[in-house]
Formats: structure tokens, C-alpha cells, sequence
């Protein structure tokens, strides 16, 4: 589907308009969402189209991967979850996965950032480099 600039725009306003505190409020999402159906103004289908990719977008720019080599503790857990938390902000969703191809350490990713300091990526780091 081809969104028009004014579209565009307008799907940018409302999702601004629905941040709260560095966060997306739901509720005020959802009743803007129903105002627009409600409404249908020209090119509603369009800014819900976008309004859909901007809150994917928000969702995934907070979920937070934590893969290690073997199981991590609690303390680990928390540790590696205060690092996160100290450069990215709260409201935070975290998933832990066993990845024993990294030998070593922790691959974080968040959103699209990976902090990589597992003992595979500084291998490829290495063999890069030659």
C-alpha cells in the first residue's frame, strides 16, 4: 500500500501525541485509534498502516536478547539486565537464550544494537583483521 506524505505525517503526530515519559501509553493509543476509525477521514486506512509500523518499531526498539554460552544465574541475569537498563532506559522486556556456538561471554541485542563480547565474536573480530 502507497502512504501519502500527508499520511505519513499525520501517523507521525498521533504516535507522538501518544508518548508518554519516553514511552508509548496504550490506552491513549487505543483511543486514538478509535477516534481515527470512527472518523474515517481521508487516508484513515493509510495512517493505520503506518501507525502499526511505528508501534512494531517502538516494540522491538525494547526487546532485549541476552544469549550466553551456558545458562546464566540470577545474579547474572540482573547484572547483565542493569547494564541494559543503565543505557537504554526502563521499561525493558528481556529474553535469555543458550547459544553454545559463542563459547564464552554475552551477546546482548537491543532493538537493533548487539553488544557482542562473547569469546566467538572476538575470534571473528581476530580473523577479520588478518
Amino acid at each position: 500500500m502507497k502512504v501519502s506524505k500527508v499520511a505519513k505525517t499525520s501517523a507521525n503526530r498521533i504516535f507522538r501525541l501518544c508518548m508518554a515519559g519516553g514511552s508509548l501509553n496504550e490506552s491513549l493509543m487505543r483511543s486514538a485509534i478509535q477516534k481515527l476509525v470512527s472518523s474515517k477521514p481521508r487516508d484513515y486506512q493509510a495512517i493505520l498502516v503506518t501507525l502499526k509500523r511505528l508501534v512494531r518499531l517502538e516494540m522491538e526498539r525494547k526487546q532485549v536478547t541476552v544469549e550466553s554460552a551456558a545458562p546464566l544465574d540470577l545474579e547474572e541475569r540482573n547484572r547483565a539486565a542493569d547494564y541494559v537498563v543503565a543505557q537504554y532506559g526502563k521499561d525493558l522486556t528481556f529474553s535469555y537464550k543458550v547459544t553454545p556456538e559463542l563459547l564464552g561471554g554475552l551477546r546482548i541485542q537491543v532493538g537493533n544494537d548487539v553488544l557482542d563480547g562473547s569469546v566467538q565474536g572476538r575470534i571473528n573480530r581476530l580473523a577479520k583483521a588478518f
